[in-house]
């Protein structure tokens, strides 16, 4: 049985052009699988949804260091020499990543994401794969 996507690309296009300087977008599912993608061909956006299998786990086990918090994590924001890497929690098992030249406006960055979760939040969501029936 396959099961029907929801197609995000002109939304994740929508996100790239109303924030100047965003190179990449991309959806993940939590194992590291690629949902969807803007302004990267395939190979490099499956070699950036894989590494952010691993930062989100990482981040995870970060969040679970917080005694009040709730062991979750929502935002990730690396700076390197020539950008920035944003990752956030898009729904239960997804998760937005974006790459951005090192000009880019941080707070416009983060509320456009935002705003695209919360409008799309429910169709970034990756059920758990299964195999064979499910009851």
């Amino acid at each position: 049985m396959t099961q029907q996507r929801f197609n995000m690309d002109w939304m994740l296009k929508d996100l790239a052009s109303s924030v100047p300087q965003t190179r990449h977008v991309i959806v993940l599912s939590s194992d590291g699988l690629r949902m969807a993608q803007h302004g990267t061909d395939t190979d490099a956006a499956d070699r950036l949804a894989a590494a952010c299998a691993g930062l989100q786990s990482l981040s995870t086990a970060v969040a679970a260091e917080f005694p009040h918090g709730d062991g979750q994590m929502r935002l990730v924001v690396i700076e390197v020499d020539g950008g920035f890497f944003y990752l956030m929690a898009a729904g239960a098992g997804a998760y937005l990543a974006v790459l951005a030249d090192d000009d880019v406006d941080a707070g416009l960055m983060g509320q456009r994401m935002r705003d695209l979760v919360a409008r799309i939040g429910e169709h970034l969501t990756s059920p758990p794969r299964v195999s064979g029936p499910v009851a």
